[in-house]
C-alpha cells in the first residue's frame, strides 16, 4: 500500500511518500528498494523500518573513511547488470524479509515540474508508487532469494495494492484547474483568493498507465515570487535559516512569423562526418546542395550566423558572426574545406571556448547547431564548459555514432535545447530543419532582475538568471533574502523583470510579501539548495583552493541534496535489545553499514517494448551533464584541483552507451529522433535540393533555365507564359517554384516550409495584386490546383 502527499507550488513539488510492502510467501527474501531518478529530481530523505530493523539513509563527505557496508554489494551489482530499467536509480539493501512481515519505506523528494505550452505545470507519479501492470509488468529473472521492490520489475501480472493520494496547491497566481487521467475528487479551494487547494484520487487510480495531473494557474503567462518561511532550528544565515525566494519567470511571447524577418546568432559547428555528408559550395549552382545548403537557406533575413569546422585549427569562417546576406553565405561556403582531411582530431572544446570569448551582437539571441560523430576524449571538460555557459545560449546537438550519444543530449539538455541521433544520412536534413524551427521561436532577450527591499535586507540569488527565454519555457530563479529589516512596518519587496522581445522593451513589476510562507516542507530551499552546489562545482573544479569544496560538502549535508563530493551510507539499526546479567541492563541497538547509493542501471532488454515510452534519452556516464550529479561526481574525475576526493565505488562505473538502453525522460525534455523514410524520400530529396539551391537568401527565385529544368519545362515556354500584368520575372518564377512545391507537397513539406515561408512573405511585400493571376497561369502550366491562401489570398 502507499501513501503519497504531493505538494505543489507552482513549478515546484515536494512528495512524501510512505510505501508497506508485504512478504506473502512461505520463504524469506532479501529486499532491494530501487527508486529511478527522473530530471530535475532530487531525493533528501529516506528511511525503511520493520520490526527487527531501522534502515536510514545518510550523506557524508566522500573524504570520510567509513567502515565497508557489509552484505547486500552482490544483490545490487547483480542488478545493475542484469535489470531491463537502464539508467540512474537510488538502491538501498533492505536485508531479510521474513514471510508474513512488513517493511515500511518512507521516501521524500522535491522536484522541478516541466510547464506544458498552455502553461500548465505538469506533474507524473514516479513508477515506484504506482506500478501499473501495462509499462512494469514484465519481469526478468532473479535470483529466487531476492524481493526487488523497484517498480520497473513487479514479479506478477494483477499487481495488488491501495494507494491514497492526495495534493495540495498553491500559486500567488491562483489555482484555476486541475485535469488529470484518473478521478479527482472536486477541487476545494483553503484560501478565499484562490491562491491554495486541495485534490486527492477518487477511487482506485487506473492500473494501465501512469498518473498524471495538469496544474493550471490564473495567469499562466504572469511572473511570480513566493517567499519561502526557512527552517526555525537553522541559524540564521545559512541556506536553510533564511527565506528562500522562488522567481517564476514565464513572459507572454507571441508566435513567430515564419518568413519574416528575425534576430538571432546562428552558429554552426560541423564534424568530420557532416562535412562528408553535407558539404556543397553555393557558388556552384549547377551541383546539388544537401543539409547544410536546407539549413542555410532556411535562416530568417535580419539574423545573424557564424560557421566552426572544428578539427585542430578550430577557426570560425568569420572572426565573429556576421550578418546574413547572399554575399557573406556565399563566401563562408566557399571557406569551408571541400574534404575532412585537415580535422583528423576534433577540437570540440576549443571551438567552444572560441565561441564563448566571442561577443555576440546586440538584440541577438545565440543558439549553437553542434554536429559530432566520435566521442571527443575530453568530454568532461566540454560538459563543464557548456554548463558554465548555460544561461548565455542554447545547444541543438547532432550525434552520428552511438559513442556520442551521451553527449549530446547532456549539452542540450543543460541549455534548453534538442539533441537528436542521426540514424541515416538523408534524415540529416528533416532532423536539422525540425530543430531549427524550434530555435526560430521567439525569445524575451537581455533578461535582468532588479530588487527594491527594506534597508537591513538583500538579494542573494544563486545562479545566474537566464540572458534569454523563449516561446513556451520557463525560467526558475531560486534567492536567498538575508538580514534583519530595519524597518518591520514596510511587509512587501519589490522584483523588477526587464527584457526586450522583438525589439521593443518590456517591464514588468511584482510585489511580492515578505512574510515567509510554506509549510514547512522546504522544497524551494531545497531546489535552491541543488542549483547553488551546481554553481560550487564548477567554482571548485576552476579554483585552486578548497572553500568551494567544503561549502558544498556544507549544503549537501544540511540540505540533505547530494551532490558530487557527497554519498549515500545506509545506516542499519538493530530493533532487537540484548538481555543480560550485569551491570548494564541492556546493550543499545547494534549498527552497521550497507549498501546505499545512486547507482546506474545497464538496461538489458534490447526491446522497445520493454521501455515506458517513446521519448528516450540514452544512459551513460554524463546522461544529464550538470543535472545529474552522479553525472556531475564522474566530471570531477581526475581533476588535480580536488585532491582530496574520495574515490567513487565500483557500482559507479559508467556502462558504455547504447542506443538499445534508454532511459526515459520528461516529454517536455529532450526527444531522441530516429527516422524511417519512404523509398520515395530520396528522389524527392534531390529534387529539392535543385530547386533550395536556386533560391535566393530573400526567398526569390530568378527566371532561369535552371529553375526551367526543375520544373521540366522549356524555358522559351516558361518565359512566354508569363502574365501580362507581371512587370518582373522573378515575382512569376518564385509564384512557379512555390507552386511546384505544393504540388508536391507530400515530398516537400518537411524540407521546404521555412524556405517557401520567406518566399510567400517575399511575394507578398511586392506584388500582392499580381499574384491572382500568376496562382492561375501557374496551374494551368504545371497542371496543378493549388489554393490562394497558399499565398496568404
Amino acid at each position: 500500500s502507499a501513501v503519497v502527499d504531493i505538494a505543489i507550488q507552482d513549478y515546484v513539488a515536494d512528495v512524501a511518500s510512505e510505501l508497506i510492502y508485504q512478504n506473502k510467501s512461505q520463504i524469506s527474501k532479501e529486499v532491494l528498494f530501487a527508486f529511478p531518478l527522473g530530471p530535475h529530481m532530487a531525493i533528501y530523505s529516506f528511511q525503511a523500518h520493520s520490526e527487527d530493523a531501522k534502515v536510514q539513509a545518510m550523506l557524508q563527505d566522500e573524504v570520510q573513511q567509513l567502515h565497508e557496508a557489509i552484505g547486500g554489494w552482490e544483490n545490487l551489482e547483480y542488478l545493475q547488470k542484469e535489470s531491463r530499467y537502464a539508467g540512474e536509480a537510488f538502491a538501498c539493501f533492505l536485508g531479510t524479509l521474513s514471510p508474513g512481515r512488513e517493511v515500511v519505506v518512507t521516501l521524500r523528494y522535491v522536484q522541478e515540474l516541466p510547464r506544458k505550452p498552455d502553461g500548465a505545470a505538469h506533474f507524473v507519479l514516479p513508477p515506484t508508487l504506482h506500478p501499473h501492470t501495462k509499462l512494469y509488468g514484465r519481469a526478468f529473472a532473479l535470483p529466487s532469494a531476492m524481493f526487488l521492490l523497484a517498480a520497473w520489475n513487479c514479479l506478477t501480472s494483477k499487481l495488488h495494492y491501495s494507494l491514497l493520494l492526495t495534493a495540495s496547491l498553491q500559486s500567488p497566481r491562483g489555482v484555476a484547474n486541475v485535469q488529470a487521467n484518473f478521478a479527482l475528487t472536486p477541487l476545494i479551494y483553503t484560501a478565499q483568493d484562490r491562491s491554495t487547494a486541495q485534490v486527492s484520487l477518487d477511487g482506485s487510480p487506473p492500473s494501465h498507465d501512469d498518473l498524471e495531473l495538469l496544474v493550471y494557474f490564473g495567469d499562466p503567462t504572469a511572473v511570480s515570487a513566493v517567499v519561502e518561511k526557512g527552517d526555525p532550528g537553522a541559524p540564521p544565515g545559512s541556506l536553510l535559516g533564511d527565506p528562500m525566494v522562488l522567481v517564476t519567470l514565464a513572459p507572454s511571447i507571441p508566435e513567430a512569423v515564419p518568413g519574416q524577418r528575425q534576430s538571432g546568432e546562428f552558429i554552426f559547428l560541423l564534424d568530420t562526418t557532416f562535412l562528408e555528408h553535407a558539404q556543397v559550395p553555393l557558388q556552384s549552382r549547377d551541383q546539388d546542395g544537401d543539409s547544410l545548403l536546407f539549413l542555410l537557406k532556411s535562416l530568417p533575413l535580419g539574423c545573424y550566423f557564424n560557421i566552426y569546422c572544428y578539427g585542430e585549427t578550430s577557426v570560425g569562417t568569420y572572426p565573429q558572426s556576421v550578418e546574413y546576406t547572399q554575399d557573406n553565405l556565399t563566401e563562408a561556403m566557399g571557406r569551408i574545406p571541400s574534404t575532412s582531411s585537415s580535422l583528423d582530431d576534433t577540437n570540440l572544446l576549443g571551438t567552444l571556448r572560441s565561441i564563448y570569448n566571442t561577443p555576440r551582437p546586440h538584440g541577438h539571441t545565440r543558439q549553437l547547431f553542434i554536429f559530432m560523430d566520435r566521442l571527443p576524449p575530453d568530454k568532461e571538460a566540454i560538459a563543464a564548459e557548456v554548463c558554465r555557459h548555460r544561461n548565455s545560449h542554447r545547444c541543438f546537438s547532432f550525434c552520428f555514432s552511438r559513442d556520442s550519444v551521451t553527449l549530446a543530449t547532456a549539452l542540450a539538455r543543460e541549455t534548453g535545447g534538442d539533441a537528436t541521433y542521426v540514424s541515416s544520412d538523408n534524415s540529416v536534413t528533416v532532423e536539422v530543419l525540425k530543430c531549427l524551427k524550434q530555435a526560430l521561436e521567439p525569445a524575451a532577450e537581455g533578461v535582468s532582475l532588479s530588487w527594491t527591499l527594506p534597508h537591513g535586507l538583500e538579494v542573494e540569488v544563486l545562479e545566474d538568471t537566464p540572458q534569454s527565454i523563449f516561446r513556451n519555457q520557463h525560467s526558475l530563479i531560486y534567492a536567498q533574502i538575508r538580514g534583519q529589516a530595519q524597518d518591520t512596518t514596510v511587509a512587501k519587496g519589490v522584483m523588477t523583470l526587464q527584457y526586450s522581445l522583438d525589439g521593443q522593451d518590456v517591464t514588468h513589476r511584482i510585489e511580492f510579501p515578505l512574510c515567509p510562507q510554506g509549510d514547512g516542507r522546504l522544497a524551494v530551499h531545497r531546489l535552491g539548495a541543488r542549483h547553488l552546489l551546481k554553481r560550487l562545482l564548477l567554482e571548485a573544479v576552476s579554483a585552486s583552493g578548497d572553500e568551494p569544496r567544503h561549502r558544498a560538502v556544507e549544503i549537501s549535508l544540511t540540505s540533505g541534496i547530494v551532490c558530487p563530493f557527497t554519498s549515500y551510507v545506509g545506516v542499519r539499526t538493530s530493533q532487537r535489545v540484548t538481555w543480560y546479567r550485569g551491570p548494564l541492563a541492556l546493550l543499545p541497538p547494534r549498527q552497521s553499514l550497507i549498501p546505499c547509493q545512486i547507482v546506474e542501471f545497464r538496461g538489458s532488454c534490447k526491446e522497445t517494448s520493454c521501455f515506458p515510452t517513446t521519448i528516450w534519452e540514452p544512459p551513460g556516464w554524463l546522461t544529464a551533464a550538470c543535472e545529474s550529479w552522479l553525472a556531475l561526481r564522474r566530471l570531477t574525475r581526475g581533476i588535480a584541483a580536488l585532491p582530496q576526493r574520495g574515490a567513487c565505488s565500483k557500482a559507479c562505473e559508467p556502462p558504455p552507451p547504447s542506443l538499445s538502453s534508454l532511459k526515459h525522460v520528461d516529454p517536455m525534455a529532450f526527444v531522441l529522433h530516429s527516422s524511417v523514410f519512404e523509398p520515395w524520400f530520396t528522389k524527392a530529396f534531390t529534387e529539392c535540393q535543385k530547386l533550395v539551391a536556386l533560391q535566393n537568401l530573400d526567398g526569390s527565385w530568378a527566371l532561369s533555365s535552371g529553375l526551367a529544368s526543375v520544373l521540366e519545362i522549356n524555358e522559351a515556354e516558361l518565359k512566354g507564359k508569363l502574365p501580362g500584368e507581371v512587370m518582373e520575372p522573378s515575382i512569376w518564377a518564385t509564384v512557379l517554384a512555390v507552386t511546384w512545391l505544393h504540388k508536391n507537397d507530400k515530398y516537400y513539406q518537411d524540407l521546404c516550409e521555412l524556405l517557401e515561408a520567406k518566399a510567400v512573405t517575399w511575394l507578398c511585400s511586392r506584388a500582392v495584386s499580381q499574384l491572382d493571376k500568376c496562382l492561375e497561369a501557374a496551374n494551368t502550366l504545371l497542371a496543378s490546383s493549388v489554393k490562394p491562401s497558399v499565398f496568404r489570398l
